[in-house]
């Protein structure tokens, strides 16, 4: 996510291959952005994988939901349930994020809203004024975050995807961890999971 500005911030760096790495870098630095800010909207080993390259590139350290502490400081061994080996610690977090934060990139204001279920902790980005919000593993186009790894509770998911996520205005375009965008009201509408 970048401004007018160049600033950027790093969301959910999910390089695990080299050439993921690479791919990363190369895009900001062909688009000429500065990274100012490393965010992860969970700590689920596939969004963090790239935190420790990310801080070594650029500096930075991952700021994170308190509340998926445990899942950053046990990634690599999870990851190993995967069959993933080599996965990297993330380097630890200096400055922890939570519900009704807001944050400035420039002049732009993101507000965090806590959306939990997928984790305990899970954030979503939500720009008003510029109308998106990156919501990281809750919503997809059709489809709604997995609660079956540690710290899921699918109840909360639902009950937070309706009570918090559909009162956003209907036009406001869902960037999703995985998959195509969409948007709330297309959500509130369709998906299968969860209706307005």
């Amino acid at each position: 996510m970048y401004n007018e500005e160049k600033l950027c911030w790093i969301i959910d760096p999910g390089c695990y291959e080299q050439a993921e790495k690479e791919d990363l870098k190369n895009q900001i630095e062909k688009e000429g952005l500065t990274p100012v800010k490393l965010v992860n909207t969970h700590c689920h080993v596939d969004h963090i994988f790239g935190n420790a390259f990310v801080y070594r590139q650029y500096g930075l350290l991952p700021e994170v939901p308190e509340k998926d502490l445990f899942l950053l400081e046990g990634a690599p061994n999870h990851a190993k349930v995967f069959g993933l080996d080599g996965v990297e610690p993330s380097p630890t977090p200096k400055i922890y994020l939570g519900e009704g934060q807001k944050l400035s990139l420039g002049s732009d204001e993101i507000e965090l809203i806590e959306v939990a279920g997928h984790t305990p902790g899970h954030l979503i980005l939500y720009a008003k004024k510029e109308q998106f919000v990156i919501s990281g593993d809750v919503l997809f186009s059709g489809s709604i975050g997995r609660t079956d790894l540690p710290g899921g509770d699918h109840e909360s998911l639902l009950e937070n995807i309706k009570n918090k996520m559909y009162l956003l205005e209907d036009d406001t375009v869902v960037y999703s961890g995985h998959g195509p965008e969409t948007s709330i009201g297309e959500e509130k509408r369709s998906n299968p999971f969860v209706r307005a």
